[in-house]
C-alpha cells in the first residue's frame, strides 16, 4: 500500500498494519541516524574514561552543561519538523512555503545561539556557583571552551535534517551521521591523546573533535539539500533568505514551548548530575556511565517521536482527521514497545554496558563499577515511561500542540523530579540511589499526563 509519492506527501489512508509498518520504515533510518549521533558522545565518554575518573567526572558536569542547553535550542528549531511536514500534508504551493519555513529555521538557530555561547563562555563560574570542586570546574570550563562552537553547526544540521525527515530521505542522514561517528572518533583519539603528530589536548581534544564534526555534519546535508534530485527544485540555501516575520512568529511561538519542554526534561538529568558531583567522584562517575546508555536507548522512542511529528502533521495537514490517532498510536506502541526490551537487557546483563565505557578489570575502577551497574538496574524502571513521555511530545507536536505538554513537563520534571530526587538523596539519606528514584517519579508523572492529553485530543479528531 502506498503512503508516499516522490516528495513523501500521503496519497492513501493507511490502516493499522499498513500504518506501522509506514512507521517502521519512516523510523529505521531515523532511529539509526539518532542512534549513530548518540555514538558520538558515547565515545567521547569511552575516551574520557581512559583519561581516568577526574577528567570522566569533569568531562560529565561540562557535557550535561552544553545538552542542557543545547536541547533547549534544538527543540526551539525543531519547530521546522511539524511547520514543513504540514506544508507537505497541505500540497499547496510547498517548494517555496517551504524554502521559506526552512530559512526561517536557520536564521533561528543563529539567533538562539549566540546567547548560550556567552553564558557557557563562563562554565567555570556557573559550576563553582552549584558546588561543584574547583578542580572539577576549571578542567570542565577547559572542555567547554572548544566543546561550546559545535552548537551552531550542530543546529543547522538539525533544521536541514528536518526537510530529509519529512521527505523520506532521511536515509541520507543516517550516511552523514554514521562517517560523523568516524570522523569523531579519528580525530578524538588524534587530539586527545596526541597522535598524528598532534598535541595532546586531553578534554579540550574532545571538544575541538566534537566542533570539526558538527561542521562536516551540516556540511554533508548542506550539500545533499543543494544537489539531491528530488530536493534540487526547493533551492535551498540558494534564494529566499530574508527574514519572513510571519513565518518566523510561528515558528517560534510553536518552538519555544518545545524548547521550555526540553529544557524542563534535561534540567531533571542536568541537576542529578550536579547532585551527584556533590555525594562524590565515584557517584558522578558511575552516573555518567549509567546515563550514557540510558541515553542511547532513549534514541529509538524520540525517534518514533519524530516519526509520529511527521505522520501525525501530514495527515492532519491534508485534512485525514480520522487517520490522525491511527499515526500517533502506532509509533506509540513501537516506541514504547522497544523501551520494554531494553528495561529487561538492562536487568541482565548490566556489566556488559559497562565494560563499553570502563575497563572493568582495573581495580581502582571497581567501586564506580559496582555503582553504574546498580544505577544502570533503577535506569530500567524508567525505560517504559521516558520512551512514553517522549514518544507522547512527538504526537502532540503533529497537531502543533506544544505550549500544555510544556506545562506538563514543568509539573512532571520540577514539580516532582527535582524535589524528590533531592529528597530522597539528601533528606533521606539514599545517596544516589535516591536521586534515581526521584527521576523514575518525575518521568512516569509527565509520561501520564502528555499521554492522556493526546488521548484527548486525537479522539476529539477521530470525531471531527
Amino acid at each position: 500500500m502506498a503512503f508516499f509519492t516522490d516528495n513523501s506527501t500521503p496519497t492513501k489512508a493507511p490502516h493499522w498494519p499498513a500504518e506501522l509498518r509506514a512507521s517502521l520504515v519512516l523510523g529505521a533510518p531515523m532511529v539509526l541516524a539518532n542512534l549513530a549521533q548518540a555514538a558520538l558522545s558515547a565515545t567521547d565518554v569511552a575516551l574520557m574514561g581512559r583519561l581516568g575518573p577526574a577528567a570522566l567526572a569533569a568531562g560529565a558536569l561540562a557535557t550535561a552543561l552544553y545538552h542542557g542547553l543545547m536541547i533547549f535550542c534544538m527543540g526551539v528549531v525543531s519547530a521546522t519538523l511539524p511547520l514543513v511536514s504540514t506544508a507537505l500534508g497541505r500540497r499547496k504551493r510547498p517548494l517555496r512555503e517551504v524554502r521559506l519555513l526552512m530559512h526561517q529555521g536557520l536564521w533561528l538557530a543563529l539567533w538562539v545561539c549566540l546567547p548560550v555561547w556567552a553564558l557557557l563562555w563562563h562554565t567555570e563560574a556557573i559550576l563553582r556557583a552549584m558546588g561543584q570542586s574547583a578542580e572539577a570546574s576549571a578542567m570542565a570550563a577547559e572542555f567547554m571552551r572548544t566543546l561550546q562552537w559545535a552548537l551552531l553547526p550542530y543546529l543547522g544540521f538539525l533544521v536541514l535534517r528536518s526537510l530529509l525527515a519529512a521527505t523520506g530521505l532521511q536515509r541520507w542522514t543516517l550516511l552523514v551521521a554514521l562517517l560523523a561517528i568516524a570522523v569523531n572518533a579519528v580525530l578524538a583519539w588524534a587530539l586527545m591523546f596526541g597522535r598524528g603528530g598532534l598535541p595532546a589536548m586531553g578534554l579540550a581534544g574532545a571538544g575541538l573533535a566534537t566542533t570539526l564534526c558538527s561542521l562536516f555534519m551540516c556540511g554533508g546535508l548542506a550539500a545533499v539539500v543543494r544537489w539531491h534530485p528530488v530536493l534540487r527544485p526547493y533551492h535551498l540555501l540558494r534564494t529566499d533568505w530574508q527574514v519572513e516575520p510571519t513565518r518566523l512568529k510561528a515558528m517560534v511561538k510553536l518552538g519555544l514551548p518545545i524548547g521550555l519542554t526540553f529544557a524542563f526534561e534535561t534540567s531533571i538529568f542536568y541537576a542529578a548530575v550536579m547532585m551527584m558531583g556533590r555525594i562524590g567522584p565515584h557517584e558522578l562517575a558511575a552516573h555518567a556511565v549509567a546515563i550514557q546508555i540510558a541515553s542511547i536507548s532513549f534514541m529509538v522512542p524520540l525517534s518514533f517521536g519524530q516519526v509520529a511529528t511527521i505522520r501525525v502533521a501530514m495527515a492532519h495537514g491534508a485534512g485525514r482527521y480520522a487517520d490522525v490517532a491511527r499515526a500517533g498510536w502506532s509509533a506509540f506502541v513501537l516506541g514504547v514497545g522497544f523501551m520494554a526490551v531494553m528495561a529487561v537487557v538492562m536487568l541482565t546483563t548490566p556489566l556488559t554496558l559497562v565494560r563499553v565505557f570502563m575497563d572493568t578489570d582495573l581495580p581502582g575502577n571497581a567501586p564506580v563499577v559496582a555503582l553504574a551497574v546498580h544505577f544502570l538496574a533503577l535506569a530500567a524502571l524508567f525505560q517504559v515511561v521516558d520512551g512514553a513521555q517522549a514518544v507522547a511530545a512527538g504526537m502532540l507536536r503533529g497537531l502543533h500542540d506544544t505550549r500544555v505538554p510544556m506545562w506538563f513537563a514543568a509539573l512532571g520534571y520540577w514539580g516532582f523530579g527535582i524535589p524528590l530526587s533531592a529528597l530522597f538523596a539528601f533528606g533521606l539519606d539514599w545517596g544516589g540511589t535516591g536521586v534515581w528514584l526521584g527521576l523514575l517519579t518525575g518521568l512516569s508523572a509527565a509520561a501520564v499526563l502528555l499521554t492522556w492529553r493526546w488521548w484527548r485530543l486525537a479522539h476529539r479528531h477521530r470525531h471531527s
